[in-house]
């Protein structure tokens, strides 16, 4: 089912709704509402999905058939009406790999750079948010987003532990070295 915005009497934007919602939110016909897919703000009259709430007598929402449709820009898009959480699974969210490659590298090695992964966990946010109101290709542009910046991340803290073990290594090896021709000038004496 479709999620609106509406506009209030004192203009002010509020939303998202369904249609049942918006019936609880005493709407009315002239009211300026928008959904996803639409070009411009409409009055709730005008909306098919919307006209029942007018009608005196309540009654379902109208259902649709759960026939693709194709949009503008070219994305197949379900009609108005189908849940569809039921014909899409959520996208992954990301979420604990980028607290993950967040907060680790941090402590291991503090790195202000790890820090970019909480651009993967604002992203890694979003898609559960976004897949609930029913905005697919928002969830699913969020999830490879979070993806991105996880994966950015975790290749920076991998970058950073890799100089810390070879730092470590160096310096090690210098000191051994050291001790090892100091023992060597106490020998000779």
């Amino acid at each position: 089912m479709n999620r609106y915005f509406y506009i209030d009497a004192e203009g002010n934007q509020k939303g998202t709704f369904t249609a049942l919602e918006l019936k609880q939110e005493s709407v009315k016909r002239d009211t300026l509402v928008w959904t996803q897919g639409m070009e411009q703000w409409k009055r709730a009259e005008e909306v098919d999905e919307l006209r029942y709430l007018f009608s005196g007598t309540y009654q379902e929402a109208p259902s649709y058939p759960a026939q693709p449709v194709q949009s503008p820009g070219g994305q197949a898009s379900y009609a108005p009406g189908i849940d569809e959480k039921e014909q899409r699974p959520m996208p992954k969210t990301w979420l604990v790999e980028s607290i993950l490659v967040t907060i680790l590298p941090f402590m291991l090695c503090g790195s202000f750079l790890s820090l970019l992964g909480i651009i993967g966990i604002v992203y890694a946010a979003q898609v559960e948010s976004f897949y609930n109101r029913g905005d697919y290709v928002a969830a699913a542009e969020s999830s490879r987003s979070a993806g991105k910046w996880t994966r950015i991340a975790m290749w920076i803290a991998i970058g950073w532990v890799l100089l810390f073990v070879i730092g470590m290594i160096l310096i090690f090896g210098i000191i051994g070295w050291a001790g090892f021709s100091e023992m060597g000038n106490m020998i000779e004496m």
